[in-house]
């Protein structure tokens, strides 16, 4: 997704990828060339889109980007830091700059993916004891009077129209540079002061912002949708077209690894889905 952000999703950027202008050390991989460096996993990141990645690596994907580093035998991570917003991919990824992008929604034709690894939803946020307890769809007759705060452009909006809740509803920017502004963190913002009564943001983004807020707030995946925009996205790690064998040796720790993957995004409150749209929680003892 992130990031963005909402990350295209929150992550879909636009912009083409470019032909190699910066060579990373030459490795062959079963009679391809692929630019992937031996030593050090490089990372395409945003510099600043929490609870993703920023310069700090305090972001589940610079977490995560260890972690795989440690199972693939890098020695180190670098990271090419670029806002994930217009053009994101191509001066990242396809400039050969760096590797991967560690979330990226499946199905987008700007990158390759690999397997997806996490699964979540669009939610919304509202605070307890708002009279809005148990709302769990943008059709619930309890928003009808109320202000809801979405991001221009998102798969949200279509249902915010079609729940005739548009007129009243403010709307946020999806493509920003997360180094100035952060959409998110405005629109909670906007709810903490009572501007908007609810936020519809994409869910790793909701639970992060929620939980930054300090106040009692409850964060519900949107499942129960009547037929659209997918509002549920399986997120992958994304590279080059051409790195066939990367992505097979991703797809291979992805796999082996997927456990203690989950855990590391539950650590940062990331909302996961199963296949069947069940919350998934963390081990026990976790």
């Amino acid at each position: 997704m992130p990031r963005l952000l909402t990350l295209m999703i929150a992550l879909m950027v636009a912009g083409a990828l470019a032909p190699a202008s910066a060579r990373a050390q030459d490795r062959d991989f079963g009679g391809a060339i692929e630019l992937v460096d031996p030593d050090v996993l490089r990372v395409c990141a945003d510099p600043n889109s929490m609870p993703y990645s920023n310069q700090k690596g305090e972001g589940f994907e610079n977490e995560l980007a260890t972690f795989l580093a440690g199972k693939l035998g890098r020695k180190s991570v670098s990271y090419t830091y670029f806002p994930q917003a217009t053009g994101f991919v191509r001066m990242t990824l396809g400039l050969h700059r760096c590797d991967i992008i560690m979330s990226y929604p499946q199905g987008d034709e700007l990158v390759q993916n690999t397997n997806a690894y996490y699964r979540t939803a669009y939610a919304i946020v509202y605070r307890k004891g708002s009279g809005l307890d148990g709302v769990e769809t943008l059709e619930d007759a309890r928003l009808k009077d109320k202000t809801v705060g979405v991001v221009a452009g998102t798969p949200p909006a279509t249902f915010i129209a079609k729940a005739g809740l548009m007129g009243k509803a403010k709307g946020y920017q999806l493509m920003v540079d997360t180094r100035i502004d952060n959409s998110a963190a405005d629109m909670m913002a906007d709810l903490e002061n009572g501007v908007i009564d609810a936020a519809v943001l994409w869910g790793p983004l909701a639970a992060y912002q929620a939980g930054k807020a300090g106040a009692d707030y409850v964060v519900v995946p949107l499942l129960k949708e009547p037929r659209g925009p997918a509002m549920v996205f399986r997120i992958t790690m994304g590279v080059r077209p051409s790195d066939q064998e990367w992505k097979r040796t991703l797809n291979r720790v992805i796999a082996e690894n997927q456990d203690d993957i989950n855990e590391i995004l539950l650590s940062y409150g990331i909302p996961l889905l199963d296949e069947q749209n069940r919350p998934i929680a963390p081990a026990q003892g976790g």
